[in-house]
């Protein structure tokens, strides 16, 4: 009865974000992603407080440092890492085992390097395939060039800067690569062992007032580390050009399932497929006059069963900033 009414809530929940919708954006605080990129030569960092946790164990990062950069008008580069924390909680002895006693261990995580890549957008009006493929490093080039002083002065035609196009319709691809540090986090259990791969297809549209992100990926895990799906939606609204609230509906599936003694503590292999499927409500709220400081919110949980013996969460959070950085 818990879970219907869970539900229920959720489509009412969506049932009104689709009647106001106007300009939803992934990427922190939610877990799926989308395929805008903060544009030439700007920056943005992204300070996370991050918590997963179930009645087995939990995973946080305190905090998650995530910097961007954008590479001309379509390509964004990508480093991430986080301090990590992994929890075991304590578990009463059952008829099929022993009583398992508690830990927390932390450290440094898994390096993350990324490549986003929003290879097709369409504006309004236009034809669905002329000239909507590219890269966007044409804005590189053009600002690493001299100005002539006749357009810098704005006398000639062309000079002022032509209005923003409206997008309704962009997708593209964010290959990210996870790599281990040379610390001692694996052997002790704090991350998984690397390196693994992901990669995702993201596709951010518009249906008349109604804005949409959705992304679906593979991670090409490895020899400890199932490969698995995963798969996001979020829609939302943006109440002004400071507060931004959304609704997220995420799941990730394992593909397969490895042999058992690969892995270290909650990594450690030989259990059924996992998977954790969430709904989650967040937004962001600027903190100064220029939107260059932005805080971040995320709460929510799994809508399935929860138990000690799948990864579904009991819960799940993000707290944290946005600094964006770059010229005017």
């Amino acid at each position: 009865m818990q879970r219907f009414r869970l539900v229920g809530a959720a489509a009412g929940a969506l049932a009104l974000l689709f009647a106001v919708a106007a300009h939803a954006q992934a990427g922190p605080p939610f877990r799926t992603d989308d395929p805008e990129t903060p544009g030439n030569k700007h920056w943005e960092i992204n300070f996370g407080w991050i918590g997963d946790r179930n009645p087995a164990a939990g995973a946080y990062q305190v905090p998650d440092f995530d910097f961007n950069y954008g590479l001309g008008d379509r390509i964004q580069l990508k480093y991430e890492i986080p301090i990590a924390i992994e929890e075991t909680r304590p578990q009463p002895a059952t008829g099929d085992t022993p009583a398992q006693a508690g830990q927390v261990i932390g450290g440094l995580g898994e390096s993350l390097l990324g490549i986003k890549w929003r290879f097709y957008e369409h504006h309004p009006g236009d034809a669905a395939m002329h000239d909507r493929f590219g890269t966007g490093l044409l804005e590189v080039f053009r600002h690493a060039a001299p100005v002539e002083p006749a357009a810098a002065s704005g006398d000639s035609p062309g000079a002022a800067e032509a209005p923003e196009q409206v997008v309704n319709l962009s997708i593209g691809t964010y290959p990210q690569l996870f790599l281990d540090n040379p610390t001692r986090s694996v052997p002790r259990g704090v991350v998984a062992p690397g390196p693994s791969f992901y990669l995702p297809v993201e596709m951010n549209w518009r249906i008349g007032p109604i804005r949409f992100d959705g992304e679906v990926g593979y991670n090409f895990g490895n020899h400890a580390v199932p490969q698995s799906w995963g798969r996001g939606l979020i829609v939302g609204h943006e109440f002004s050009d400071r507060t931004e609230a959304y609704i997220e509906l995420y799941d990730q599936q394992d593909a397969n399932r490895i042999r058992p003694g690969q892995g270290v503590g909650q990594f450690a292999t030989g259990y059924p497929k996992q998977r954790e499927t969430t709904l989650g409500l967040g937004g962001r709220q600027s903190m100064n006059k220029a939107n260059t400081l932005n805080l971040l919110l995320m709460g929510g949980r799994s809508f399935q069963t929860v138990s000690v013996n799948n990864s579904q969460p009991s819960w799940i959070a993000y707290v944290g900033f946005q600094v964006l950085l770059g010229p005017k």
